[in-house]
């Protein structure tokens, strides 16, 4: 089982187009991660502390419960610019994208940091690569 299933089986998607919905909206929310203005995992983590939303994003790394974010809640943290042209980029709006973000963003950065490890930039570019091209088969 590949990244997507994995975060896709965790959030519990069903039905195929909801489905592609948020592999759409998974893919976005990877190129978004990736980006140089957020810089990875680390970067997500930072922008989140200084938010105030850092136990959140903390509860995403460890290895208890992942605490649920708001669509409003990652709009007051992330950085409007890259979310703008991740959504963009996959045929969403930043509202859209925000809205999938806080069903799929705990998952994914769960799925992403095992063992409370975050990937360092080359390796999640690596991951991005793998899913990109799951994804088109």
């Amino acid at each position: 089982m590949g990244l997507l299933d994995e975060v896709l089986a965790v959030a519990g998607s069903s039905g195929s187009g909801q489905s592609e919905q948020h592999t759409t909206g998974l893919s976005a929310i990877m190129t978004y991660i990736n980006s140089p203005e957020v810089g990875g995992i680390a970067g997500l983590q930072h922008m989140f502390e200084q938010g105030g939303l850092g136990h959140v994003v903390s509860s995403w790394i460890g290895s208890g419960p992942n605490l649920p974010v708001s669509a409003d809640q990652l709009q007051n943290v992330l950085h409007s610019g890259a979310l703008q042209q991740a959504a963009q980029q996959h045929g969403l709006d930043a509202s859209q994208l925000t809205g999938m973000m806080s069903t799929l963003l705990p998952h994914l950065v769960n799925h992403l940091t095992p063992n409370g490890q975050a990937p360092d930039a080359s390796t999640l570019q690596q991951m991005l690569k793998g899913f990109a091209a799951g994804q088109s088969t």
